[in-house]
């Protein structure tokens, strides 16, 4: 087990706090036997190499090893270790759902980027900064060398797990029906290989029926290969919508859409916007959005296209008053961009100028005060992301700005 991990120079890759020699053991951990070795472990993994959902030149060569462990059937706690291996592939979902990960724009801006880390220096180098890390040479370049560079890191490390595709479709026939619902999720991010990935998602769900013990979490694997089949460009059958179990008839109508977009039929809308308002039973293990099925469902109302834009704008303001902390994210996000599709407000913009959609959008939020706080606090991202469209990012300041109908957002 993890043959050939001492072979690699660690001192002299870089993570977020400089030399990576501390992963080799950080590896090892994830075979322990102790549950709390394990977890520490898998702490500071996400931490150093995926550190605040960033990769480094030493992430994609953990990856292999990360690999490795997984395909061991003595592995404790698998669904775990492959939820970091999709973490390190592409951060986090919510970045790209309802769509998948632009894999082909990312190898386009990558370009370049391998002769940059080459010439960058190193630990162990004397102009390496042990403070300031590569943070000094990264300063030196252009923006878009930046961006070449960080593109090749990225894809590095999407690279390194797209090798374990054929595990992941391997892990879809596992007895573990959690570990199969994370299979499909992983296999749903590398579109490129989908052509041997979509029949391995079918022949899940053709496999899955409802029957004790495990029938609930049979039904969150095969929900969660229909949104996967989604992004890998297929829509799932139509008999999935009339399903008995909640989450089949969700993870169809949202991969559905995703496939249909405007073209979708009305059973796969009806069952989308029932989702989207919040109506739908919950369901514990899916992996897409942590499980938020009814944001989940509220970000796909936007591949429905402009002739169902006004019912799913309803959906979504009804729902706001009924959400607050990482729940509202998604409801808000989709509702800002359905009310301001041009981006952001111009400054100076009055009220008395607002759409009629915004207007109501902006009532909404100013009313829902509940909905900016996470906890017993207001929420800093849920006020970033209101901010972004031009308006004030406080749900007083949004209401003064309504009465003072010319007053410009602040």
């Amino acid at each position: 087990m993890l043959n050939g991990i001492d072979e690699i120079d660690w001192s002299r890759l870089s993570h977020a706090y400089g030399p990576a020699d501390d992963v080799p053991a950080q590896l090892r951990a994830l075979a322990s036997a102790d549950p709390a070795v394990r977890d520490r472990a898998r702490h500071d993994l996400y931490g150093n190499i995926f550190h605040q959902g960033t990769r480094y030149e030493a992430t994609a060569y953990a990856v292999p090893f990360l690999l490795e462990l997984l395909a061991d059937p003595a592995t404790a706690e698998p669904s775990e270790l492959l939820a970091l291996l999709v973490a390190l592939a592409i951060e986090d979902d919510g970045t790209w759902l309802p769509d998948n990960l632009p894999v082909a724009e990312l190898r386009r801006v990558a370009v370049g980027g391998a002769a940059l880390l080459a010439a960058a220096p190193h630990p162990g180098d004397p102009e390496f900064d042990e403070d300031e890390g590569d943070y000094v040479y990264v300063g030196s370049l252009s923006r878009a060398d930046q961006e070449r560079l960080y593109a090749h890191i990225t894809l590095a490390a999407y690279d390194a797990v797209r090798a374990g595709v054929p595990l992941f479709r391997q892990l879809l026939t596992r007895p573990d029906p959690a570990l199969r619902a994370g299979a499909a999720h992983a296999l749903a991010w590398f579109p490129e290989d989908a052509a041997g990935s979509v029949p391995a998602l079918a022949a899940l769900i053709e496999a899955a029926p409802d029957v004790a013990p495990d029938g609930a979490a049979r039904a969150v694997a095969v929900g969660t290969a229909a949104v996967a089949l989604g992004l890998l460009g297929v829509a799932p059958d139509s008999a999935l919508l009339t399903d008995a179990r909640p989450v089949i008839r969700w993870g169809a109508a949202v991969g559905r859409a995703r496939v249909l977009g405007p073209t979708a039929d009305p059973a796969t809308i009806d069952e989308l916007m029932t989702w989207a308002g919040g109506r739908g039973e919950s369901a514990e293990g899916v992996p897409f959005l942590d499980g938020d099925l009814a944001g989940h469902a509220g970000l796909a109302l936007r591949q429905l296209g402009a002739d169902h834009a006004g019912a799913g704008f309803e959906v979504l303001l009804g729902r706001i008053p009924t959400v607050s902390g990482t729940e509202a994210l998604p409801v808000v996000a989709q509702a800002l961009t359905m009310a301001f599709p041009d981006g952001p407000l111009p400054a100076g913009t009055p009220a008395t100028d607002l759409t009629d959609r915004q207007r109501r959008l902006v009532e909404t939020l100013a009313g829902s005060p509940g909905s900016w706080r996470i906890g017993a606090h207001t929420f800093g991202n849920f006020s970033q992301l209101v901010a972004s469209r031009g308006l004030p990012g406080d749900p007083a300041k949004l209401r003064a700005y309504l009465d003072d109908g010319s007053a410009p957002p602040r």
